[in-house]
């Protein structure tokens, strides 16, 4: 049953970095292995938003597609993934932002198991290798967004769970 948790320190403000992770639409743009992603519905409540988005992914002649319901708690800031449907036996993953000095920290974890064991060894170690990457994807679309920060992050640098 695989899982990845990294708690990573970025020269950018948590709001900043919970806007781009929230910014569902533009995954295909800069996340490793999502090839595509479509907002099949949005609710927008006092305490945040829930979205349902389905998200294909891919890695040589391998694709699959699944759906997953997110919730956008701004107040947090945080934000939840559910599983829907797909390939998966379960999936789930949390973004918790938190302010520091010299920026964020960005605390990001996943949980998750295909259904099929011929896809877990197809796909399992690329999928493992792409959570590893994605707090560096966000920082970088970070700095394509935002431009290099002001403020380095305060000593410690990165660290990983």
């Amino acid at each position: 049953m695989p899982s990845f948790s990294n708690i990573r320190r970025v020269p950018f403000t948590a709001q900043q970095m919970f806007d781009l992770v929230a910014d569902v639409g533009k995954y295909p743009e800069f996340l490793p292995l999502c090839e595509s992603l479509t907002v099949l519905s949005r609710l927008v409540e006092p305490s945040g938003t829930v979205l349902d988005a389905r998200m294909g992914v891919g890695y040589k002649a391998i694709r699959e597609t699944f759906t997953s319901r997110v919730t956008l708690t701004p107040a947090a800031p945080s934000i939840l993934v559910e599983y829907l449907d797909g390939p998966f036996r379960r999936l789930e993953n949390r973004w918790r932002f938190t302010t520091c000095p010299g920026g964020s920290d960005i605390d990001f974890y996943v949980d998750y198991e295909f259904r099929s064991p011929i896809l877990a060894v197809l796909m399992g170690v690329m999928f493992d290798k792409a959570f590893r990457q994605f707090s560096s994807a966000f920082e970088e679309r970070a700095r394509v967004i935002y431009g290099r920060p002001q403020l380095s992050p305060a000593s410690g640098g990165e660290g990983q769970a």
